[in-house]
């Protein structure tokens, strides 16, 4: 019996300094070029929300105390990404699984810290499992601000159409502020999404992807039901090479043009000639080689 009981102190010693060590990585890591780059945060954007993900509640929420001075507003914990090596490690979606540490983590998480704490959740883990009105009641409970539903499960990914009657589930179920996500892509779908849910508001995507106007024609439809014109050619292409400019600034000749290729294909999506001109951009190396490309094609 002593053998055991002085097993089970060290183990805890040794899980307890485990979690430490993880926590002084993620903060020294603020300061590496990558990690910096993601908390990175614009003086012109507010309000800021900063997203976590993780299975660990001491880890968190210590990874949480250690972030909270930077200039961001909101603290949202990261409970919806189906992406396999996340959920593998028990993270994102995963935690759907897991009602009683969900509430670990959001409960100390919120003792932790000062701003308020949100969280990302979807529709259940897979049909079987659909339990986005019982999570999103815990996540209350423990003590959480607002709650984003996706409506799709995490073994829909991004297939198939949301589920809106779930994220109405959850309006019902709960009196924190809920989030809408899923098939929004116009001020139509916003508001559809908004009139048959009750939700509190709605959460934009992929269909930003390109289209950075939409958020424009979310608040015009929104006051007047009339949807306002697409950007013609010449401020599409305007958009993507003041979008270029940022990105270079922001990561450096090398990568900046780089991850510009998809943004250009995004912008470009339905136009026409964009299939061809995706295979040109692809070769483009330099932020005079695209702006001699897009003046050429558009």
């Amino acid at each position: 019996m002593e053998w055991n009981h002085e097993k089970e102190e060290l183990e805890k010693m040794y899980h307890e300094k485990l979690k430490k060590y993880v926590v002084e990585c993620f903060l020294k890591q603020q300061g590496a070029k990558n990690t910096k780059a993601l908390l990175a945060i614009h003086p012109e954007e507010y309000p800021v929300s900063l997203q976590l993900f993780g299975s660990d509640p001491d880890i968190v929420s210590e990874m949480a105390k250690g972030i909270e001075e930077l200039p961001f507003q909101i603290l949202d914990i990261n409970m919806g990404c189906p992406v396999p090596k996340v959920v593998k490690n028990g993270e994102g979606s995963a935690l759907m699984k897991n009602p009683k540490l969900v509430y670990q983590i959001v409960s100390k998480t919120v003792k932790a810290i000062r701003k308020p704490v949100t969280v990302k959740i979807r529709k259940g883990f897979d049909d079987m499992h659909v339990n986005a009105a019982e999570i999103a009641k815990i996540v209350e409970e423990a003590g959480g601000a607002a709650v984003a539903v996706h409506g799709r499960t995490r073994e829909q990914y991004y297939s198939g159409k949301a589920d809106w009657e779930v994220i109405r589930q959850v309006k019902e179920a709960v009196s924190i502020p809920v989030i809408g996500n899923g098939d929004v892509v116009s001020g139509e779908t916003a508001l559809a999404m908004m009139k048959q849910t009750g939700c509190d508001g709605v959460m934009i995507g992929r269909a930003a992807q390109g289209n950075p106007w939409i958020f424009r024609e979310l608040a015009e439809y929104g006051k007047t039901g009339v949807h306002p014109e697409m950007p013609a050619k010449e401020m599409r292409k305007n958009a993507m090479l003041r979008h270029a400019r940022l990105q270079i600034e922001f990561k450096g000749k090398y990568l900046g043009i780089r991850e510009m290729r998809k943004h250009v294909a995004w912008y470009t999506k339905g136009m026409e000639g964009s299939a061809k001109l995706r295979e040109a951009i692809n070769r483009v190396e330099s932020y005079d080689e695209l702006e001699e490309l897009l003046n050429e094609r558009l």
